[in-house]
């Protein structure tokens, strides 16, 4: 049997194979951040599908960092119930599951402006050339009640029945805002340094790790770098992954820090249509293994099994996270178990991505024309 298809462990978590559905925002929730109908549906395809391990999409944890009306949220004791559901639905079916915590920081700033709310940043830019939204600095009040929230919706997590959890510190998120020197100017504790621009995410480690224990396991997405010159630099950002291996997070996913203005400077890259452009966080991943003894997982572009399966082999990472050819086969991993090595269908061209900034539901545009 394939490499990709050995069972493997995370800390005490054991899952079927080496597959991740990479956390991906899809837009079904209610709007109370309610699990729906549609979201049990779309998750137990995936189990169905095959994957391993299932890591559903920034469910925020603060009202404060919320960037969309239909997105689940993990900021109160009433959500617990149906995301037991959702937990119960993808067990049953063999497949493991994970919850993104996420909070935007300042990209909450377009959607809290209907409800006539500020967002929140690390610190004002005045020369900013990649945003132009208005939002304040963080007090060390409001980071105090945002590293609770973390902390909370990390218990919330555990109760439903998730796996476990994983914290959102990539792709211009609170955490990546606060880690970058772009966006983080701040002259106090939580600013200047990069141990200081570190503090965040180990006071949110610490809380989440005081609701769920010890043996929980706990995640983390993260920025190699940012996508443009002046912002975090990959010595600072595998070092930053380092530091999460050493605090006791553990796994890593390695994906895009703050985001340029073009695709190719985000974690959205396109035209993936040959070999040699697929799996392009592949440096840094491999690099980062290197630099730490918990579990790696290589997100980026990946679309061909032979390509994997030479990187599990290889040592370059552990998983293989997938996020786009899933939206448009959610079940390629049985496909692929079964012997059809077929290179995945989807093309990169982004329309899913575009729907749903557009506040269409996740699907495949390619898929509607069928």
């Amino acid at each position: 049997m394939s490499i990709l298809f050995e069972p493997i462990k995370i800390k005490n978590l054991e899952v079927r194979n080496r597959f991740v559905r990479s956390a991906t925002y899809d837009g079904c929730s209610d709007r109370n951040g309610r699990v729906t109908e549609k979201q049990i549906k779309l998750f137990t395809d995936l189990a169905d599908g095959g994957v391993g391990l299932i890591v559903t999409g920034i469910a925020y944890v603060h009202p404060s960092g919320q960037i969309s009306p239909f997105q689940n949220s993990l900021a109160h004791d009433a959500l617990i119930p149906g995301l037991k559901r959702l937990t119960r639905a993808v067990h049953d079916r063999g497949a493991k599951i994970a919850v993104q915590l996420f909070h935007a920081g300042r990209e909450s700033a377009r959607f809290l402006e209907g409800k006539k709310e500020q967002a929140i940043g690390p610190s004002i830019v005045s020369d900013d050339l990649f945003f132009q939204k208005e939002y304040h600095a963080a007090t060390v009040e409001d980071i105090r009640v945002i590293t609770r929230a973390f902390g909370d919706a990390a218990g919330r997590a555990n109760a439903a029945g998730f796996d476990a959890v994983q914290l959102h510190g990539a792709h211009a998120y609170l955490l990546s805002q606060f880690l970058s020197p772009y966006t983080n100017r701040r002259d106090d504790e939580y600013g200047g340094s990069f141990e200081n621009r570190l503090r965040l995410h180990r006071e949110i480690y610490l809380d989440i790790r005081k609701q769920v224990g010890d043996t929980y396991p706990v995640l983390i997405k993260t920025g190699g770098q940012d996508g443009f010159a002046g912002g975090l630099t990959f010595r600072e950002g595998s070092e930053a992954a380092k530091r999460f291996s050493q605090w006791g997070f553990d796994a890593l996913e390695i994906s895009q820090g703050l985001r340029g203005i073009w695709y190719e400077e985000t974690e959205f890259r396109t035209k993936i249509n040959r070999v040699e452009k697929e799996a392009y966080f592949r440096d840094w991943s491999k690099k980062v293994k290197r630099m730490v003894n918990i579990p790696v997982m290589m997100v980026g572009g990946l679309r061909s099994i032979e390509l994997m399966e030479m990187l599990v082999e290889k040592g370059e990472t552990d998983f293989i996270s997938l996020c786009r050819p899933l939206i448009k086969e959610p079940h390629i991993i049985n496909a692929w178990k079964s012997g059809n090595r077929a290179r995945a269908d989807c093309i990169s061209c982004n329309k899913c991505f575009e729907r749903l900034v557009r506040g269409e539901t996740l699907h495949c545009v390619l898929n509607e024309k069928k």
